[in-house]
């Protein structure tokens, strides 16, 4: 059965000392932590630290850190998630060895690998594709990236952005891409 707290009710409860919230918070966000993580490691930083633990300190920071995290709408804690998932990829490529590594370097560039959407579009489409995202409110580029670039499905959306239901996440998917698409026309006519 599936647990029926929000993301939000679990934090509140995990940060009066609920254990069990703790422990649904991260069962309830592990995969979506794996699937940002998964090839995020370059071979050169890879010895005893794999996908799975990065998946594993991010999770514990985030939890860890929960009473600096600061709840306004559906979202913010995927988003939060994801910024200490970069700053601990971060963490490990310097670690690693990588001395150019800063907090403010763009995943793009510590991760080499081929870029979906470059390798589906062509690099001047993927180019439009950015600057498109760039475009949309935070909620609706959230969904769209986790969609697109993550793979993840409504049913994991809706968890992901704390809609209420797969087919709300659906429809809030929609509205993005269609917001993703005009902005898209817009760049093409430009």
């Amino acid at each position: 059965m599936a647990n029926p707290d929000t993301t939000q009710q679990l934090i509140d409860r995990a940060r009066e000392g609920d254990a069990g919230a703790r422990e649904s918070l991260a069962r309830r966000y592990r995969a979506v932590v794996a699937q940002w993580a998964h090839g995020r490691l370059p071979g050169y930083a890879r010895d005893l630290n794999e996908t799975a633990d990065l998946v594993q300190v991010t999770m514990m920071r985030a939890i860890d850190k929960l009473d600096l995290f600061e709840w306004e709408r559906s979202g913010d804690f995927s988003a939060w998630l994801r910024q200490i998932f970069m700053n601990v990829l971060r963490d490990e490529l310097r670690r690693a060895g990588r001395q150019h590594v800063s907090e403010h370097t763009p995943l793009d560039e510590l991760v080499p690998g081929p870029d979906l959407i470059a390798r589906e579009l062509g690099a001047e489409s993927a180019v439009a594709y950015v600057n498109a995202l760039e475009q949309l409110p935070i909620e609706l580029r959230e969904i769209v990236i986790l969609h697109l670039e993550f793979g993840l499905s409504h049913a994991e959306l809706a968890e992901a952005v704390g809609a209420p239901s797969a087919d709300a996440a659906r429809m809030r998917l929609r509205r993005a891409l269609s917001a993703l698409a005009l902005n898209l026309g817009r760049d093409c006519v430009a």
